[in-house]
């Protein structure tokens, strides 16, 4: 096994992209970004050819070509799902019955990033980026264009050039299930004319979300355990990326609780382990403004293993 390759837990759903090799050890990027730890015996990897050969293998044709005209007028969705009061993921969604070759990219102050640049099968989604609630205004332009892939002789379908501006009045008035995420966002589909979004509308909205912005807030306890035994009955059912999720959703929930209830400090203790949880919360905490600062903390009692974070 080497950096680069495509790997699959034996014991798990995970997949993933090998970023680090330590000996019998190595560190996988997985779907939502983070890195997680495994052992070789653990991890089998994927041939290249293996996706083909089992689609091909299971391809069945429709009576009457019934599912092939079916949906056939989708295209590729942006969905926009918030992930706490202060931040929104974009996502690409794929719905339809086709697939698609799409090209993203975001477009700010005359530069441009790529966003995505590859096949979307058909109901599959990929996530692309994050952003600030609080940077609406500056929020870049998103450019898309989507190229159906016709896999046999039939119509020919159209070509999709649209550009997004996430302004003043672009969301919906209100939140929507999202297809295939199962999750309530923000949906914009890309071929049609952009909606207007009014600003309050989305604001009144994320506040009825979060109740922090409406209700006198509870301030949490000033040293949160996020070792996983202590947030769930039976951690040995839960694979690693499990475990690392609801770790941090219960960092971000107790931070989130700490700022809006005027709490000035809050200790974090997450472990030495393989510094995975450390090293995301470090990250989490260095985008957020109100962090006065955070470091390393309490050596004798948790070896380092605590994070202090002082909330200005």
């Amino acid at each position: 096994m080497k950096i680069g390759d495509k790997v699959r837990m034996l014991h798990g759903n995970e997949e993933g992209t090998i970023r680090k090799v330590s000996g019998s050890r190595v560190e996988i990027e997985i779907e939502d970004g983070f890195l997680i730890p495994a052992m070789k015996n653990e991890l089998v990897v994927i041939h290249s050819s293996e996706k083909t050969f089992f689609e091909e293998s299971t391809k069945t044709v429709p009576e009457n070509n019934e599912e092939s005209n079916q949906d056939s007028d989708q295209a590729p969705l942006i969905a926009m799902i918030p992930q706490n009061d202060q931040e929104m993921i974009l996502h690409l969604v794929n719905p339809s019955l086709g697939s698609f070759l799409v090209h993203v990219e975001a477009e700010k102050e005359g530069l441009v990033k790529t966003l995505f640049a590859n096949q979307l099968p058909k109901k599959q989604w990929a996530q692309l980026d994050r952003f600030k609630l609080k940077d609406l205004s500056s929020w870049p332009i998103l450019n898309v264009l989507i190229l159906p892939i016709h896999e046999s002789f039939e119509n020919k379908g159209p070509i999709i050039s649209s550009t997004l501006k996430f302004k003043a009045k672009v969301f919906s008035k209100s939140t929507v299930e999202i297809p295939l995420l199962k999750q309530k966002g923000y949906l914009f589909e890309i071929f049609r004319e952009e909606k207007e979004l009014d600003i309050h509308s989305l604001n009144a909205e994320l506040n009825e979300w979060n109740p922090t912005a409406t209700q006198q807030v509870k301030p949490p306890s000033s040293r949160v355990d996020l070792h996983i035994e202590e947030l769930v009955e039976k951690p040995d059912e839960l694979s690693n990326s499990e475990m690392l999720r609801i770790q941090l959703e219960t960092f971000e929930q107790n931070l989130n609780q700490a700022i809006s209830s005027g709490l000035d400090e809050i200790t974090f203790v997450h472990g030495i382990g393989n510094g995975v949880l450390r090293k995301e919360i470090h990250k989490r905490l260095s985008e957020i403004k109100n962090i006065k600062y955070f470091k390393d903390t309490q050596k004798d009692r948790w070896g380092y293993g605590a994070t202090l974070v002082r909330i200005s």
